[in-house]
């Protein structure tokens, strides 16, 4: 068996990919540091459902302690690194910068030494849909810049493609970064909009509708996201051989480096999202309608052509059936007794 490291493995992407790593007969180390950001238990619950699985070792460790980290990966000698470890949350950085500056570029750049110095084969790391910050340019597309992110959760994300460049560049290590949008889902997090709008209605309480639900959102389902993963750990980046240096994009380089939208092409305006959620559950939420919050962006909407071409697959789960499985699990874990 191969040994995958799965950093955020008691997150809810890397949970889901460690699974499915497993299924298929990888070896998984595991790492994360089950902080308190979100419910602990609900990590914990998810870390349970790979316990006993063949091949799995978890270990719990800060990625932002370097000698920490290196003492306990010492003798792995992985092949891949899938880094989903971070500190997640857009509204969580206007007020806890710091969280984001030591998980994510310390953490990160312990990541990115680590797999210099241990020959690692592939690093696949977590960006984000949120370092377009308020382009006007849509669909997304990865060959656009993005240099003025709305919030520090999207420049560090920003900084981890640059940072991510560099080591391919100086280094040969072969990176590929993948901007997420907007993932949900079974076991998903507690923060985001579903999980947060389902606890609510359930409990006959009112829910913060943010920019009146006039904003877009390219909804992705978790299984659509780890499908492409999957096929994206054996898919090495390249050298792009047509990689023009007087006009370059953001997404390649002369070096094996590369940058994919992952999203669902198929943006959802947030009251058609909710009007899908209150069918699923069979209740109609009470909502209070607010402005923008700083830090939001009015649409994502990913062009996930070049994702297409080189994995051959798309993400394309509806919402009506992805919120139907949340809704059908928030029933099992939150209200079965």
């Amino acid at each position: 068996m191969r040994k995958i490291i799965v950093t955020g493995a008691a997150g809810f992407i890397g949970f889901h990919l460690a699974r499915t790593l497993l299924n298929r007969g990888e070896q998984v180390i595991g790492i994360d540091n089950l902080n308190d950001y979100y419910s602990v238990q609900l990590k914990r619950d998810r870390l349970k459902q790979l316990d006993g699985a063949a091949g799995f070792q978890f270990l719990q460790l800060d990625i932002a302690q370097r000698d920490e980290l290196e003492s306990a990966l010492a003798e792995v000698q992985p092949s891949r690194v899938v880094h989903l470890a971070a500190q997640a949350g857009v509204r969580y950085s206007l007020t806890n910068p710091q969280a984001y500056i030591d998980s994510n570029l310390v953490g990160f750049g312990n990541i990115l030494e680590y797999c210099r110095q241990h020959a690692v084969g592939h690093l696949l790391y977590a960006s984000s849909s949120s370092v377009y910050g308020t382009s006007q340019i849509q669909p997304l597309s990865t060959e656009q810049n993005v240099d003025h992110p709305i919030s520090l959760y999207a420049a560090t994300k920003k900084a981890n493609e640059l940072m991510a460049h560099t080591y391919s560049h100086l280094y040969g290590l072969p990176t590929t970064g993948l901007r997420f949008f907007t993932v949900y889902g079974p076991w998903g997090r507690p923060d985001m909009a579903l999980y947060l709008f389902t606890k609510a209605i359930f409990e006959e309480c009112p829910i913060d509708v943010f920019n009146f639900g006039k904003m877009r959102r390219d909804f992705t389902y978790i299984d659509d996201i780890v499908e492409a993963l999957v096929r994206l750990v054996d898919t090495l980046p390249t050298p792009d051989p047509d990689f023009d240096p007087l006009h370059p994009t953001p997404d390649r380089s002369q070096c094996p480096y590369r940058v994919y939208n992952i999203g669902n092409n198929q943006p959802e305006e947030l009251g058609r999202f909710i009007e899908v959620l209150e069918q699923c559950i069979g209740r109609t939420a009470v909502k209070n309608y607010r402005e923008l919050q700083p830090g939001d962006v009015l649409e994502t909407y990913a062009d996930t052509s070049q994702l297409e071409s080189v994995i051959d697959f798309r993400p394309s789960t509806p919402i009506e059936t992805g919120i139907q499985k949340f809704v059908d699990w928030y029933r099992a874990y939150h209200l079965t007794c």
